[in-house]
């Protein structure tokens, strides 16, 4: 059997997350799909993390086992005339036998759109948090750099999926503004349930007066999820960067 890894590209709006669910149409569920239609076998792909439904990806990895000797090169145009529009098959490469598009990532990076104006922009419907008052960058940079080590970040932890521990660390977090755009770019070492989007509520939070930069330490430390900014909404999130050992990428 080979393990090939794919790299791909998504917009999340019309799905409910990556990973299958029996009553809604999900990514992996759909790469499946495609898949074993070209391979001619039943397919199981493992995903570089559970993004969630309408969340985007600009960079995702996923791999699946095959007996199907298709060159590698010859699998992304295969894959994408059966799959949908929104969902593109970049790159396939084989990779070694233990390679698990999870297990060996070594960290990721989102990347959060916030469209900053006090008039809307039809086109970036579901792709955009579209947020009318004015935010100040400075202070929402000064507030990121407080998320930026390593914590427990149960506090910007929403329920939803059990895990062993609330404890990641942030390697960087920045937020720049191009004209209307304001980008807030988080990488870590893993993320938990709806982690990067509560830490941009908070960043917003801070720009509004609502806490300040310096009480983010206490709001880690205290763990209580209420203590901390709103769950951004899922449109404007979008998983942009995946590091790996092997060169997938």
């Amino acid at each position: 059997m080979r393990n090939i890894a794919l790299k791909l590209t998504y917009a999340g709006t019309g799905y409910h997350g990556w990973q299958t669910q029996k009553n809604a149409a999900t990514v992996q569920q759909t790469l499946e799909e495609a898949l074993a239609g070209v391979v001619g076998h039943p397919v199981r792909c493992v995903g570089a993390g559970r993004t969630d439904a309408g969340v985007h990806a600009r960079v995702y990895v996923a791999n699946f086992q095959t007996s199907s000797q298709i060159p590698c090169q010859r699998l992304p145009l295969a894959v994408n005339t059966r799959l949908p529009e929104d969902i593109v098959v970049t790159k396939a490469t084989q990779v070694s036998p233990g390679f698990n598009a999870i297990g060996s990532c070594l960290k990721k990076e989102y990347t959060y759109q916030i469209y900053n104006s006090r008039i809307r922009d039809p086109f970036y419907v579901n792709r955009v948090w579209f947020y009318p008052r004015a935010l100040d960058v400075e202070v929402m940079a000064a507030a990121a750099e407080r998320f930026v080590g390593t914590h427990d970040f149960a506090a910007v932890r929403s329920v939803g999926t059990e895990t062993r521990t609330t404890v990641r660390t942030v390697h960087s977090f920045q937020v720049e503004r191009q004209g209307n755009l304001i980008f807030c770019r988080v990488c870590a070492d893993g993320f938990l349930y709806n982690m990067a989007r509560a830490m941009v509520g908070t960043l917003v939070y801070a720009s509004e007066g609502k806490l300040s930069p310096e009480d983010i330490p206490a709001i880690l430390a205290g763990r209580r999820r209420a203590a901390a900014g709103p769950t951004a909404p899922a449109g404007g999130l979008y998983m942009t960067n995946l590091w790996y050992d092997e060169g997938v990428l």
